[in-house]
Formats: C-alpha cells, sequence, structure tokens
C-alpha cells in the first residue's frame, strides 16, 4: 500500500499492483511536488500521467489541486487498481469541487499517437509525468517524448523518473532540460517546450543526500 501525501485526500491509502509496476517511493513524491508547486504548477493544472500504474502520481497531482488528470496504463490490472484509486481519491471531495480524472487503458505511444493525430488535445497539457519502466527501451522513451511535445501547453514542465544507472533522455526537437536531480537510486529529469529558434539550456544538479 502507499498513500496520497498531501491535499484533499491527504493520507489517504492506495492500491498498489500485485506485479509489474515500481510505485515511486513518498520522498520522491514530495520532492516532485514540492518542484510543481514552486513553479506555481499545481492549482487548476491539466496533469497527463504516462505509465501511471497505481495512479499515485496523477492522484496526489489531484489530491493538491489539479483539475484534469488523465492516467495512461496499458497493464489491465494496474489500470483496474487506478480506477479503484482514483475513486477513493475523489471520495475525499465535496460538492463540486472535485478534480475531473480519467483513466485510460491503452500504451502510451498509442494514447499519444491518437491524441496528436486528432488534433483534440493540442496544447492541453500543463504537467506531463513519465515513470516508464526501467526496462523502457531509450527509443521508445525518446518517441514517447516527441509525440508528446504537439500537446504540451505554454510553459508546461515534464517530467521523466528513471534509474540513476539510465542515460538521461534524448529530448527530441521541441523540448529543452532544465533541471536534474537524483535520490538515492531514482534521477529526476526535467524539461519545458521550447519555441522554434529558443536556445536551449540546462540546470544539472544532484541534491543532497
Amino acid at each position: 500500500m502507499t498513500r496520497v501525501i498531501a491535499g484533499a485526500a491527504g493520507s489517504l491509502r492506495l492500491e498498489v499492483p500485485k506485479a509489474g509496476t515500481r510505485p515511486t517511493s513518498d520522498r520522491v513524491r514530495e520532492a516532485i511536488f514540492s518542484t510543481l508547486d514552486s513553479w506555481d504548477l499545481l492549482a487548476e493544472t491539466r496533469v497527463l500521467d504516462l505509465y501511471a500504474g497505481s495512479g499515485a502520481l496523477g492522484l496526489e497531482a489531484a489530491s493538491r489541486g489539479a483539475s484534469r488528470i488523465v492516467l495512461v496504463e496499458k497493464h489491465p490490472q494496474a489500470a483496474q487498481v487506478a480506477t479503484r484509486n482514483t475513486k477513493t481519491v475523489l471520495s475525499a471531495f465535496r460538492g463540486g469541487s472535485a478534480p475531473e480524472v480519467e483513466v485510460v487503458r491503452q500504451s502510451v505511444q498509442t494514447y499519444l499517437d491518437a491524441a496528436g493525430a486528432s488534433g483534440a488535445r493540442l496544447g492541453a497539457w500543463d504537467v506531463a509525468l513519465l515513470d516508464p519502466p526501467y526496462d523502457l527501451g531509450e527509443a521508445e522513451l525518446t518517441a514517447n517524448l516527441a509525440a508528446l511535445v504537439p500537446l504540451l501547453a505554454p510553459g508546461a514542465a515534464v517530467l521523466v523518473e528513471r534509474s540513476t544507472r539510465t542515460p538521461e533522455p534524448s529530448w527530441p526537437a521541441g523540448l529543452s532540460p532544465i533541471r536534474e536531480r537524483r535520490h538515492g537510486e531514482t534521477a529526476l529529469w526535467w524539461a519545458e517546450p521550447t519555441e522554434p529558434g529558443t536556445p536551449e539550456a540546462s540546470e544539472s544538479e544532484e541534491s543532497p543526500a
């Protein structure tokens, strides 16, 4: 079991799939959401949680004030767990204050390609969270990021969470790395959409032990 750390659903317990997922620790989730809070990217934002697993990252955003959250997870058992966890988190809200949360049982690339082809979600997302399996190939991750670019709103933030033993993501055109943090065995890479012709700059720091 894991729990929502803060916000309207703070302390509520969430289920974790029995196999096939790698839940983000409380410490790392707190670091992620402290960063988003410092960038004013929590309240009334639209959050896309890719490789959602139990949905803990996206549902933490829901608890802390995001207005719309989509959890994309292709594994049936994990998607069912995310659906149950969504109901748990939404039960903490009263009246019309609850965010809109949708669980999509689909592969990440299929979801992104379909969204881009339809044009319905172009510029739709303020925050994108990618916590892929450690064995996901670099080429597949790069394809995910490339398909994500046109779906991002101006000023959006993109997070890739991976093992410290994996290389930095190969950022496609349209995304510029802005920050790297390490927490034990977990690396957090942040990026933002870039305007054509904008020089890319990066900041890389290791968090204190």
